[in-house]
């Protein structure tokens, strides 16, 4: 989150332009990193604040260049230590909004120690996960979002390894914020960015990102124009949880699960759906929508959970704050005269 008090408002108006930077962009023509781009271009004007004010923060991958295309201060790292990078970032200028560009590789891999310890502490900062469940940069092994089965360059029978759910690796860790969007819905995308940057804590938005070269069309049963109505759950604070083309599903508790029923059938109406609570602080709910798929299920996009608590940071300052309020040694003086000290 960006704390109003801490950092002043931009004196004039900008526009997604002045977050343009002069470098060339270098995704292959068709990549959905265009879209998450354009994204974070719409929304950092909608924010509000100084261009010094916004930093990016990135390990390597395919992801990782985005530090190069975005008009603000931005750090490369290395190779899963985006997360740990930031985290440094935001505790030693709490002024700053910080931004992670990873991949599903990057940040559940190699970084996967650093990302769930984020989410643990609650380091106010915002995880753009671009998760097109591959190694792109590297030339196509296996990551660990790939399904069971898929035929890649490091698993030539197909992979054995069951693969994470992102959504349950974050609450697992006992994130407050995770979101789901598409790379075609520009919109949406730019919208759940804004919650995410409101947030008071770790957000994590996973984007089902296409990479053309070496997984094309991984996300297509969920993402294609034809069939997202069907397979999509747009998720609304206090909105039921309603979906299909004719609006005419939905989702219930039915025991200790969620059911998908038809409204207007077996006498289930509207009022029986189920309404979105992202601020809910018990995560039962929210880990049941971010692990819902096809067949039997939509998969939930937009803010899944969005849960106040605090943050490390400012804990961070707090204790610092009442340290120096209440510490005996005011100064170094103070320090050289503490304890046993005598005369040569």
């Amino acid at each position: 989150m960006i704390d109003y008090n801490k950092i002043s408002k931009s004196p004039v108006e900008l526009t997604k332009q002045d977050f343009v930077s002069d470098q060339m962009v270098k995704w292959c023509p068709g990549c959905g990193a265009h879209a998450i781009l354009a994204a974070v271009g719409n929304v950092f004007p909608k924010i509000g604040y100084r261009k010094e004010n916004f930093a990016m923060v990135s390990g390597i991958g395919c992801s990782s260049r985005f530090p190069y295309y975005v008009d603000t201060f931005g750090f490369h790292g290395i190779h899963g230590r985006a997360a740990a990078i930031a985290s440094g970032l935001k505790i030693a200028n709490p002024g700053l909004s910080v931004w992670v560009a990873t991949g599903d590789g990057d940040s559940m891999a190699i970084g996967g120690n650093h990302f769930i310890h984020v989410l643990r502490r609650n380091i106010d900062i915002n995880i753009l996960l671009f998760n097109n469940q591959i190694y792109g940069l590297t030339k196509g092994q296996f990551s660990p979002t790939t399904a069971l089965g898929t035929v890649t360059k490091t698993s030539p029978y197909g992979t054995i390894e069951h693969p994470f759910t992102v959504s349950g690796l974050v609450m697992g860790a006992q994130g407050t914020f995770f979101a789901r969007v598409p790379d075609n819905n520009i919109k949406l995308m730019t919208e759940v960015l804004y919650e995410a940057a409101k947030h008071n804590g770790t957000s994590v938005i996973e984007i089902l990102q296409n990479c053309v070269i070496f997984a094309d069309n991984v996300h297509k049963q969920v993402t294609a124009r034809d069939m997202r109505e069907e397979r999509q759950l747009f998720l609304k604070q206090d909105g039921p949880m309603i979906f299909g083309k004719n609006r005419d599903k939905g989702i219930i508790m039915a025991g200790n699960r969620l059911e998908v029923v038809e409204i207007g059938k077996n006498g289930i109406n509207e009022s029986d759906i189920l309404v979105h609570d992202q601020y809910s602080t018990d995560p039962g709910i929210h880990r049941m929508l971010g692990r819902m798929k096809l067949p039997s299920h939509p998969v939930a996009m937009g803010v899944i959970r969005s849960a106040p608590a605090d943050t490390y940071d400012d804990l961070t300052e707090h204790q610092i704050e009442t340290a120096k309020k209440t510490s005996r040694i005011q100064s170094v003086n103070d320090l050289l005269r503490s304890g046993d000290t005598w005369e040569i």
